[in-house]
């Protein structure tokens, strides 16, 4: 059952209209952790992130999405960790904000996905469109299994992990 405070003092609009949420997950291969959420009904801002129970080293995990199961392995990314797609030429970088979250490698695929089809939506530019339709190619040649890539997680906290014998985790 997740811990919850109502009515906090919203960092952006001040009012106190914020929910704190905090669960904790025992999540097989990584531990306990805590997910911290940040609602807030009157500005809708929203944060969130994963910390770890216990105290891990920094980290850069690798893992090869070569096959279409592969989209099921979970991810877990704290706000601090950065993710790189260099096959697609594309990174998610941290900053302050940035969220934490736990997915699995095709709800993150999703996410960059997300960004690129707003790109070719809103682009004016028929080059640009040209470039975000190739990309999108690709992720859906991702989605079936036709195309590889590596996702790559730089972690300094050690909060973050992809659950798979596949990958590989290097100190940073």
């Amino acid at each position: 059952m997740p811990d919850k405070l109502n009515k906090e003092k919203c960092p952006v609009c001040n009012e106190k209209e914020l929910e704190l949420t905090e669960t904790s997950y025992n999540i097989p291969h990584f531990g306990k952790c805590f997910l911290m959420v940040m609602n807030c009904q009157a500005c809708k801002y929203h944060s969130s992130d994963i910390q770890s129970e216990e105290v891990k080293p920094p980290s850069k995990i690798t893992f090869e999405v070569e096959k279409k199961e592969d989209l099921n392995v979970r991810v877990i990314k704290s706000a601090e960790a950065n993710v790189k797609i260099p096959q697609l030429r594309m990174s998610m970088e941290s900053g302050p904000n940035s969220i934490g979250f736990l997915t699995n490698v095709e709800g993150l695929l999703r996410r960059f996905k997300k960004i690129v089809e707003d790109q070719k939506e809103s682009a004016e530019d028929p080059s640009i469109k040209k470039k975000a339709k190739n990309l999108l190619k690709k992720f859906w040649k991702i989605e079936c299994g036709d195309l590889k890539v590596k996702i790559i997680l730089e972690d300094h906290t050690g909060n973050s992990a992809i659950l798979s014998d596949k990958a590989i985790v290097k100190k940073l």
